[in-house]
């Protein structure tokens, strides 16, 4: 594909109600974290002012093709788990909004050779970046039989995963195992034809958690937000299960991701966010028009 062909993404999910949730500034400065197509960050560049700004994240080749063409506009090809760092590069070190919408997009998944479907046979892979080392192979042929069951068990939900993961060990000792249809007939034995599609998504969901580092990245992402924010800026978060809503509900109503928040001699907690308005899910209308809204929520902080 030529570099300056222009990647076709879906419809953003909550678009108008994520970007309503960073209250815009017309000469403010905005980060959209998630790039992908574009979608959430050209909402945003349509309510900021000659004097606005905004950066955004994607380190996905293919969303880089869908760079915006704005003189307001700044799109950063890194991890945003690195965003403290390259808005600093930028003169940054204040912002009055950050968006994330985290998860896998559209587009991943419907790239077969991408390894993220279900519904495709390809290469194990799995990667957001081709630039990352690990990829789906070195987790399934690789892993030792605690890391692979850990991997299935905590990012998968996999109530089997001692069993899944002796499966694939022995497998993978006849033979190496390179391709997700070479996974898929490995398993079989798991998936039964009325939970087939389920079972599978959730041993892929786990894969592709582990391959991208997705809870390390949205916790280092969570911890750098509140020195960022300006006073009263805002957190527009959208997460698709309850592993990355946890992180954000935690870290939103206590500052961090285990335990309660240390009181002073008062009883006061010193959080660094507030929560803005009630847990935002799509409705009907969108979750017909685009699958992928299902199960999305959406979370709004501010600075404090």
């Amino acid at each position: 594909m030529p570099k300056s062909q222009v990647v076709m993404y879906h419809n953003p999910v909550l678009l108008k109600e994520s970007v309503d949730g960073l209250a815009i500034k017309e000469d403010g400065v905005y980060v959209d974290v998630t790039f992908g197509g574009g979608g959430h960050s050209s909402e945003i560049l349509k309510r900021l002012g000659s004097g606005g700004k905004l950066f955004a994240f994607d380190q996905d080749e293919d969303a880089q093709r869908n760079r915006l063409e704005d003189e307001r506009f700044v799109l950063i090809g890194e991890n945003f788990r690195y965003i403290a760092q390259f808005l600093k590069f930028y003169g940054i070190r204040k912002v009055d909004g950050i968006l994330a919408d985290f998860g896998v997009s559209s587009h991943q998944f419907d790239e077969a050779e991408r390894g993220f479907s279900t519904r495709f046979d390809a290469m194990l892979d799995m990667r957001m970046s081709k630039r990352n080392a690990l990829s789906a192979n070195d987790v399934v042929n690789r892993y030792s039989y605690d890391d692979l069951r850990n991997v299935l068990f905590e990012y998968g939900d996999l109530r089997n995963a001692n069993a899944i993961a002796n499966t694939i060990i022995a497998a993978r000792e006849r033979e190496p195992i390179g391709t997700t249809q070479q996974l898929k007939e490995v398993l079989k034995g798991f998936l039964p034809e009325h939970k087939k599609h389920k079972i599978l998504a959730q041993i892929y969901q786990a894969i592709r958690i582990e391959v991208n580092q997705e809870m390390a990245v949205i916790r280092e992402f969570l911890e750098q937000v509140p020195e960022l924010l300006n006073i009263g800026g805002r957190l527009s978060v959208i997460s698709y299960h309850s592993l990355e809503d946890r992180l954000v509900k935690r870290f939103i109503r206590s500052g961090q991701f285990e335990g309660e928040p240390e009181k002073d001699f008062y009883g006061n907690v010193d959080v660094p966010l507030k929560k803005v308005g009630p847990l935002i899910v799509p409705k009907k209308e969108e979750i017909t028009r685009n699958n992928r809204a299902r199960s999305a929520k959406l979370r709004i902080a501010e600075r404090i």
